[in-house]
């Protein structure tokens, strides 16, 4: 996975479970990197968490953070990145409950919520952060599937509304996107409807700039879908797709 953050390109690396900072030249080339902070730990799933998997790498809203999901140890790290040396610095790890495998973040458009998607278990921790302090705490856990659904599920992506009114996750098996509302200041989510993907197994999940759109990139079925969001109830409805083999990601230049 990567982003960019202070003149840097960010890297999570699944396999050795670290992260990585390259600084970048002014015609947008990548520099050696400067840093490769190494995870540690590991989770009791032992088959997917025998140790870390950074999965995920991005900076918080306010520019002073970056934060790692690490699917092997159920955890998320929060660092420093220092935009002069490109040294990233451990600040604080947040511990999630063991085996449920978090996979990516997204924060809440105010800043003051963060939504951890777990792939291992199909479920959603809303936490609280702090962006003063560099501390994300964990406030509780939502179903991204509906109770009885036959599975497996493994999500894999999560994306909010420009208002805070909705979240989105795509979850792989069940092969759908989970429509949840989110309370007035953020702090609650609540599964309200799930639909189809479009096609087979939703590897990423992608909201157009003017949060009107969803796209999902369906890596088994070779396609991505998109979707026209309801302003009012925030349910996605299909629009259209375009083949695109095993495709797995969707980005807006």
């Amino acid at each position: 996975h990567l982003a960019l953050a202070a003149g840097h390109l960010l890297t999570a690396n699944y396999t050795s479970g670290s992260v990585t900072a390259l600084p970048l030249a002014e015609d947008g080339t990548a520099r050696p990197a400067t840093t490769v902070l190494r995870h540690e730990g590991s989770g009791p799933v032992t088959a997917r968490q025998a140790g870390p998997h950074a999965h995920q790498v991005l900076p918080d809203p306010s520019g002073r953070w970056i934060v790692s999901v690490d699917l092997g140890t159920d955890s998320v790290r929060i660092c420093a990145l220092d935009p002069g040396t490109g040294a990233l610095t451990l600040h604080g790890e947040t511990a999630l409950r063991p085996g449920t495998g978090p996979r990516h973040l997204a924060f809440h458009p105010a800043g003051t919520h963060a939504y951890v998607l777990n792939e291992l278990e199909p479920t959603l921790t809303v936490c609280r952060w702090d962006a003063g302090a560099g501390v994300l705490e964990p406030l509780g856990e939502t179903p991204v599937v509906p109770e009885g659904a036959p599975g497996p599920s493994y999500p894999s992506e999560v994306v909010v509304a420009p208002d805070g009114r909705f979240l989105w996750a795509a979850v792989r098996g069940d092969d759908t996107l989970a429509v949840l509302a989110l309370d007035p200041d953020g702090a609650k989510a609540t599964l309200v409807a799930t639909v189809p993907c479009g096609g087979t197994w939703p590897r990423d999940l992608t909201r157009a700039p003017s949060g009107r759109h969803l796209y999902a990139a369906n890596e088994r079925s070779g396609d991505v879908t998109w979707f026209d969001i309801d302003p009012e109830t925030g349910i996605p409805a299909r629009a259209g797709s375009i083949a695109a083999p095993a495709a797995s990601c969707v980005v807006f230049g």
